[in-house]
């Protein structure tokens, strides 16, 4: 059984961003990147079941900047091979785009269940697993928090999880796209020293998979804005006595509470 995984890189949130001289898109030259969390719970799901059922795990992705990198840190946690999917991809591909992609080179590596991460923060929408699953013509299910494999009846299940903690159990056919949530277990640590051994031992497999990228219309973002500061916070000077003084006229001035309470 071959277990696919996309992996993302997306920008970190801890950093300043910036926008571009058009303000459309990211100053995506300034921008420091790291593996999208969501996709990092997927391979970690999918090398959980390697561990349960001995399948074969494979981590894909699209051939942008930096993703050397995160190909040999998924072998070096124990992925089986790394591909990297060719062509004319820029940075910030959309989702429908890079759906459209990956399926063409999914359908080249033989894959019988693919776990993405359930969305990314650089767009948030959630529509990679759904497209993919669409353009593959497989069963879909999202924001699953666990999955198990049934090899004698070519099934998987998984848990999806609903508001107020209600949790439903799920069963669909393999070949299927499941967009992770959570896996069982934090996301594992693989050293820096173990991601050099690979480098040095392992190949990064490619395959091309430009082809998609005329077929499908990318998402046009017509205008980026950065969020304006419409106030500022308050502070409150003198002793502990003034200041619960200063803060009960604030809230009573505000209709929050009844002055004298």
């Amino acid at each position: 059984m071959n277990i696919l995984v996309p992996l993302k890189l997306v920008p970190d949130l801890v950093e300043e961003l910036t926008l571009n001289a058009e303000g459309n898109d990211l100053d995506r030259d300034a921008l420091i990147y790291n593996l999208n969390e969501f996709d990092d719970q997927a391979l970690e799901e999918a090398l959980l079941l390697k561990e349960q059922t001995g399948a074969t795990v494979i981590a894909i992705a699209l051939d942008t900047p930096e993703i050397d990198q995160v190909l040999f840190t998924a072998i070096a946690k124990g992925a089986d091979r790394a591909v990297k999917v060719t062509g004319d991809l820029e940075p910030g591909i959309d989702n429908h785009v890079a759906a459209r992609v990956l399926a063409g080179a999914l359908q080249q590596l033989e894959a019988d269940l693919v776990l993405c991460g359930v969305q990314a923060p650089d767009d948030l929408d959630g529509q990679l697993g759904v497209v993919l699953a669409g353009a593959l013509g497989w069963p879909h299910v999202s924001v699953v928090s666990g999955v198990e494999l049934d090899g004698g009846s070519r099934a998987v299940r998984c848990h999806q999880e609903y508001a107020g903690g209600v949790m439903a159990g799920l069963e669909t056919d393999l070949p299927a796209v499941l967009g992770v949530q959570a896996a069982h277990q934090p996301p594992r640590y693989a050293a820096v020293s173990r991601i050099r051994q690979m480098m040095k031992e392992r190949t990064i497999d490619e395959i091309a998979g430009g082809d998609g990228v005329a077929d499908t219309p990318p998402l046009r973002v017509r205008r980026l804005y950065k969020p304006e500061s419409t106030g500022h916070a308050q502070m409150l000077d003198g002793d502990v006595g003034k200041q619960v003084e200063e803060l009960v006229a604030l809230l009573a001035g505000r209709g929050l509470v009844k002055a004298g309470a």
